[in-house]
């Protein structure tokens, strides 16, 4: 069962993914998330891109779609979260992609305000930024590596640490 902090953080990731807002995740919400992504891609081949981010819903529909209506709720979402842990391949494949379509300058590093470009592409709205980064930015650089940026999706993803940095990697929590 989902700790409350992983319910919290799960929430806001939702509400975004449910593009159209009706409660439930469907394939039409996902096609309207990789347009989305396609938009601003950087270094990475937006084709590649939509097909990473579309090819996550027969996942997500087979894990977790226990009533085979074609939608998913919330609740069924928690379930493969809790499963993520054991799929520590497919959650750094995806960081590795998602790194990519942030990197919009292609120099393999994700920018203080490449991540605000991520942020804002992922809620499809302008999105303060400037107190989250640092979080992420554990040495100060300025930058997200490579290994920065997967270690922060892991920790969002598969993580229950409220503490951690990747707890911020998609922005502040949603209340």
């Amino acid at each position: 069962m989902a700790s409350e902090f992983q319910r919290r953080k799960i929430i806001g990731v939702f509400r975004t993914m449910d593009v159209d807002g009706d409660g439930r995740l469907t394939e039409a919400d996902f096609h309207a998330l990789a347009r989305r992504w396609m938009a601003v891609a950087g270094s990475v081949d937006p084709e590649r891109l939509a097909a990473v981010m579309t090819g996550w819903w027969p996942v997500l529909q087979a894990a977790s779609d226990r009533d085979g209506n074609t939608a998913v709720t919330l609740d069924e979402v928690l379930l493969v979260v809790e499963g993520l842990g054991d799929m520590a391949d497919a959650v750094s494949g995806t960081a590795d992609t998602m790194f990519e379509a942030i990197d919009l300058n292609g120099d393999g590093l994700i920018s203080r305000s490449e991540y605000g470009a991520l942020i804002e592409t992922w809620n499809g709205t302008p999105t303060a930024t400037d107190e989250i980064f640092p979080r992420l930015d554990l040495d100060g650089d300025g930058h997200l590596t490579r290994d920065e940026f997967r270690t922060h999706w892991t920790e969002f993803w598969a993580g229950d640490n409220p503490n951690a940095p990747g707890t911020y990697v998609f922005g502040a929590l949603a209340e």
